[in-house]
């Protein structure tokens, strides 16, 4: 299922700190230093579905647990206006995603493998009155939930190569989803026969003419995405829509009139992490489908991966492409307020970052307008109000996710009230128009995941679970704090300050500084689970996060400054980081301090292994050493070399100067160096150059390779062997 993001309701206050005193609140009795059980067990929310009537509010929940044949996901229930609490829908060892409801409110449809069994109904029966008033194969298959007559969720696709992303047709009489098919196949007994001769070989060689050919952790086959129609009547099957489109009339520099879609070298849909899919939605009245999906897949070594925006004709199998040059995501169709294409895009400028823009165009007349061109932030999910008349959507601003607003014909971006602490993610609406209901998850770096309710008015929350609240309400831990800096080029750079169980400002504290990775990410004021930053600081450590040039949230401009200038502008900007830090926070210990990070966080932790020595320990996940290397072997290779300036041969001066192996005879601070053995994003072979090298100058260090991990360590004992190693490791070198 797709990545579980986090979120719990409880006050947090976020301050904005200067030089000075500082009373901090004392630990309160009977609360305990944040635990790795605490961490790990905390509920997962999923992306919630608010019901046609916006009366209830759907999300799976992840019941995770050590023992991964223990760990659950269940679809749960709870009235959008918190008049009771949350009741399981289904119960079963498999996970249950991409939820939503049926157009008239009755049915749900979602994703779950079909290899563990029978779902149970759970409380379905307790609740079908309420409701009904208001309205054998491999893989996952789609389920349909009679929620208003209690009944059983029961399959409704019985396709050999699986079946996900469900999505109802307006009429509620058919589902629309993604699976993947084998080259040329054009029904579900092709495919059958294809899956049959592959497993019948007797080589297992890979072979590839053209990029990809991995993908996050996975060597990639032959297969691609593409979209099925099931109608639900009984007897009917499944029918691949896009076996035999054609492309008609219009312009796309690598399709022409006439071309089988899926035919094409290039065709693919959005790589995500570790998946691939083809993003979807129906015209207002069912007789078309609007989706993304790429021609040039095969160009990914030399050129951007342009995600083309089509409109399909299931009646006449023509799929019609729409200007460029924009590459775009999530799109999605309303008839409300005049029939109207929503998506996000990206322009293709040579730019290794770009703003997600919202765009709008009308299929009857061909307009095109962009609706948050003058808005410096990227629309992360977004939601057309039923109306038609607005769009809300997610936007990352400053360590937050806050949600914001904007007229569907266009207009100023406004924040929908004001967000202090915390963070939103995973929005939802939906509900009569006058007065639709909005639904997200919101936690805070003391507030594990929760749901709750936004007025859309005002921006004030309603908690409507409690899931993790008890646990959470035990544990020693206080809100982030906040503080800025300018930097030596002028930008103003943004930190979180974590502090550590029974903070005493009288005392003085070591420092561990970590570095977030992508770099378009940014450090939030948010629950983690992999490097949680409350279980980072429990032996006694400060912590603080630094939202380096090259981070979102902080405008365009910003997170494009990185591209030429990868690792010392970052690099300098931690430096300078600590330096505000120690002169504004007189419990930090400046002679005890070390580093760390994962991914990018690893390229500049390695990156201040061979630049400074003020740190007396580092740690550093899945960091590149060799920035030549890790662009020649990583499973994204493009977007590295224009990141670069250009390709090695080229001599650019950068492949020289910003690469942390050319600078290798500088390596003293001891090293903890951990890699993922199924990273193919940052793969294997930059840790064990670093490694090597490192016992080469004799430097102290350590090697953790985990054989059964990718990019990210995600599996829970591994996760405690990890934070107990970080933590061993900074207490060797702090003291």
């Amino acid at each position: 299922m797709t990545r579980m993001t986090r979120t719990l309701l409880r006050p947090a206050l976020a301050l904005f700190l200067t030089a000075g005193a500082v009373a901090w609140p004392a630990a309160q009795a009977g609360r305990h230093p944040i635990t790795h059980e605490d961490v790990w067990l905390m509920k997962r929310i999923g992306p919630p579905a608010v019901s046609p009537d916006g009366k209830w509010v759907v999300a799976p929940v992840v019941e995770p647990a050590y023992d991964t044949t223990s760990q659950s996901t269940d679809l749960w229930i709870v009235p959008t206006d918190g008049s009771a609490q949350p009741r399981r829908l289904t119960n079963s060892r498999g996970a249950e995603s991409g939820v939503t409801w049926s157009p008239d409110g009755t049915r749900l449809a979602f994703a779950a493998p079909v290899s563990d069994g029978p779902l149970s109904p759970g409380s379905l029966n307790a609740l079908a009155a309420q409701v009904g008033r208001t309205g054998g194969s491999s893989g996952q298959q789609i389920f349909v939930l009679d929620v208003a007559a209690g009944k059983e969720p029961q399959p409704v696709t019985n396709v050999s190569t699986g079946a996900r992303m469900p999505l109802w047709r307006p009429d509620g009489q058919a589902i629309l989803f993604n699976s993947d098919v084998y080259p040329g196949a054009t029904t579900d007994a092709e495919n059958k026969q294809a899956m049959a001769d592959r497993q019948a070989r007797r080589w297992t060689a890979r072979v590839y003419d053209s990029f990809p050919v991995r993908d996050w952790d996975r060597w990639l086959d032959d297969r691609r995405p593409s979209l099925f129609v099931q109608e639900l009547t009984p007897g009917a099957e499944a029918r691949d829509i896009l076996a035999t489109a054609v492309i008609g009339a219009g312009a796309n520099p690598r399709a022409k009139k006439g071309d089988r879609l899926v035919r094409l070298p290039g065709f693919g849909g959005q790589m995500g992490v570790g998946s691939e899919s083809i993003a979807a939605s129906w015209a207002p009245d069912g007789s078309g489908i609007v989706f993304t999906a790429t021609v040039n897949r095969n160009e990914a070594a030399f050129a951007d991966t342009v995600q083309t925006l089509w409109m399909l004709d299931p009646a006449q199998g023509n799929v019609l492409p729409t200007p460029q040059p924009f590459s775009f995501s999530d799109p999605t169709s309303t008839g409300a307020g005049g029939w109207a294409i929503f998506a996000k895009y990206e322009p293709l400028n040579g730019r290794t970052y770009n703003l997600s823009r919202l765009w709008r165009v009308s299929p009857e007349d061909g307009t095109v307008r962009t609706l948050t061109e003058g808005f410096d932030r990227s629309v992360g999910s977004y939601v057309v109000a039923p109306d038609g008349a607005r769009v809300y959507f997610l936007a990352e601003e400053a360590g937050r996710q806050t949600l914001f607003v904007v007229a569907a014909s266009g207009g100023p971006v406004k924040e929908v009230g004001a967000l202090n602490s915390g963070t939103y993610s995973s929005f939802h609406l939906a509900g009569p128009p006058a007065s639709p209901v909005a639904v997200a998850i919101w936690e805070s770096a003391v507030s594990p995941p929760e749901l709750v309710r936004i007025d859309l008015a005002t921006g004030k929350t309603t908690a409507l679970t409690h899931f993790n609240t008890e646990r959470a309400s035990a544990i020693d831990w206080q809100p982030v704090k906040e503080f800025t800096f300018t930097s030596a080029k002028g930008r103003s750079i943004h930190n979180l300050v974590v502090l550590p169980p029974g903070f005493d400002a009288a005392k003085k504290y070591p420092l561990f500084v970590v570095i977030h990775g992508g770099p378009a990410s940014q450090w939030m004021d948010q629950f983690v689970i992999r490097w949680n930053y409350h279980l980072l600081a429990s032996p006694g450590y400060v912590v603080l996060l630094t939202n380096y040039t090259g981070s979102t949230g902080f405008g365009e401009q910003f997170s494009q400054a990185i591209q030429g200038d990868p690792l010392e502008t970052p690099g300098q900007e931690i430096l300078q980081a600590v330096d505000e830090a120690l002169a504004k926070f007189p419990f930090i210990d400046g002679t005890r301090m070390a580093a760390g990070g994962a991914s990018y966080g690893g390229h500049l932790t390695n990156w201040l292994a061979v630049s400074t020595t003020r740190f007396k320990a580092l740690v550093s996940h899945a960091g590149l050493f060799d920035q030549v290397s890790q662009w020649t072997t990583s499973d994204v290779t493009w977007s590295r070399e224009v990141g670069m300036g250009g390709p090695v041969w080229d001599k650019l001066p950068l492949w020289q100067t910003q690469n942390p192996i050319m600078k290798s005879a500088n390596l003293k601070t001891p090293i903890l160096v951990s890699v993922g053995e199924r990273d193919f994003r940052v793969p294997m072979n930059n840790a064990l150059q670093f490694w090597s090298i490192l016992q080469r100058q004799k430097v102290p260090s350590r090697l953790i390779v985990f054989p059964d991990e990718n990019h990210w360590v995600l599996k829970g004992e591994n996760s405690r062997f990890f934070y107990g190693e970080v933590h061993a490791w900074l207490a060797k070198w702090l003291k």
